[in-house]
């Protein structure tokens, strides 16, 4: 290696590091990452041999990347996404809408059992177009007033509606963010999710795995046949949030069909790269201008921007940054080379690895900045074993969404319910959330990695 993609190597090292060891500062660790990146490449492209010979020298004649190099890393079509989106979900939320579906849900079930079930795989179809902690934000309050009404602990049933929110965030391009980052890296569209060049999409991989957790869901709680009695439901007074929503989805459906310029034919019409953040701000802002203008209420606006997650979007900026610098330093090709050599060229046990790499990883860190990193190693690692990349995009996206759900730190939502339940005077202990987290896991896990297998092989 050279002394840059070694130097670019640790200095991406130390940056993960800080990230696992000092989660609340990590858009902070990340950030600076990237400016240390721009200030090196901007030495080596004014001055090659500034930094001198040797191991210690920091930029050579083939590493270069500057300020306008970083900017154009940044993917403003997935930070518009996610902006957009999380307004607009919470309007949906202040709307009530959720606890009306979830209520009619209820109404619906004849026993504990039951609802449990039937909550668990309606918050994986709410989180499939909805963020998933605004998913187990949305109906965990539900599974509080059933479990109160019982008088029994509300512990199982939010754990497993935060599981299933965090399975079907891989469902749909807006589900989550790691499917939004796959969906340009892989360059999928709304409907690429459901069927690709003829064969099924992420979506049905995810059912699939949706189905063996709900088995194993309603195995854990097949002594539970108590009765519950539901007597009033939620009232909706303003469904104009659930129009903009479905009208997001709807868009992203309809320019879904329209290509990007890379994939167009000579001459044919092709879309721009931030249509589909585009679509997700405009119909956010309509929403804004509707409750400023007619409505007149500023603090639902205030609201909304305050919750959109500018945690996860400085995150993302400066992981784009610093994923670009290493690509430019060679450590991206280091690392696809080493997996490919690991699986010993064999296409079979290099997509295994991916997959249950990606589960391990995920168990313990967030599976945003991790699968940053990975969409970008996925193509040399396909290009070294001479295998579809979709395979693998598939298997990573598998196994880093599913993997969170492990254990209680794995994934935001998983953290949110916890939260939730904390709030409410219930500690969970690790080896309590395991007990639910890790057979749904490897039910769903399973499914998806045999399936994707015998698709995408």
């Amino acid at each position: 290696m050279s002394p840059i993609t070694i130097t670019a190597l640790a200095i991406f090292a130390v940056t993960y590091i800080l990230m696992m060891a000092f989660q609340k500062i990590r858009p902070y660790v990340a950030v600076g990452s990237a400016v240390i990146f721009v200030i090196l490449g901007t030495i080596a492209t004014m001055n090659p041999t500034i930094f001198g010979e040797g191991f210690f020298a920091l930029a050579d004649n083939s590493f270069s990347y500057s300020f306008l190099d970083a900017l154009r890393e940044i993917d403003w079509n997935v930070i518009m996404m996610i902006a957009g989106t999380m307004g607009t979900v919470y309007l949906f939320i202040e709307s009530k809408m959720p606890q009306l579906m979830s209520d009619v849900l209820i109404s619906k079930m004849p026993n504990m059992k039951w609802i449990v079930v039937a909550l668990s795989l309606f918050a994986g179809i709410v989180s499939a177009f909805v963020d998933n902690v605004a998913t187990v934000l949305m109906i965990a309050p539900v599974a509080l007033a059933f479990c109160k009404k019982m008088n029994v602990s509300p512990v199982p049933s939010i754990i497993c509606i935060a599981v299933s929110s965090n399975l079907q965030g891989a469902a749909t391009l807006v589900g989550d963010t790691t499917s939004i980052l796959l969906a340009k890296a892989a360059g999928l569209d709304f409907s690429d999710f459901f069927v690709q060049d003829g064969k099924p999409g992420m979506f049905w991989v995810v059912q699939a795995g949706a189905v063996a957790s709900a088995v194993i869901i309603y195995f854990m709680f097949r002594k539970d046949k108590e009765k519950i009695e539901f007597k009033n439901r939620t009232i909706v007074e303003d469904k104009f949030p659930t129009f903009l929503l479905v009208g997001t989805v709807v868009a992203l459906i309809a320019v879904s069909f329209i290509p990007y310029k890379d994939t167009a034919a000579p001459g044919q019409f092709y879309k721009p790269d931030i249509t589909n953040g585009i679509i997700c701000i405009a119909f956010f802002l309509v929403g804004v201008i509707r409750e400023l203008l007619i409505k007149k209420n500023k603090e639902i606006i205030k609201g909304a921007f305050k919750d959109i997650d500018y945690y996860t979007i400085a995150l993302l900026t400066g992981l784009f940054v610093v994923i670009g610098g290493i690509k430019s330093a060679g450590v991206i090709d280091v690392i696809g080379d080493a997996i490919a050599k690991l699986g010993s060229g064999n296409p079979f046990i290099v997509y295994t690895i991916i997959v249950w790499m990606s589960v391990i990883f995920s168990a313990f860190i967030d599976n945003i900045p991790y699968t940053a990193t990975m969409l970008s190693i996925v193509p040399v690692i396909a290009s070294s074993v001479n295998m579809n990349p979709i395979l693998l995009y598939y298997g990573l996206l598998c196994g880093a969404t599913l993997g969170g759900n492990l254990t209680p730190i794995g994934a935001s939502a998983n953290i949110a319910g916890i939260g939730i339940l904390r709030k409410e005077g219930y500690e969970v202990k690790a080896t309590t959330f395991m007990k639910y987290g890790v057979p749904f896991t490897l039910a769903a896990v399973i499914a998806g990695y045999i399936l994707i297998w015998f698709i995408w092989k």
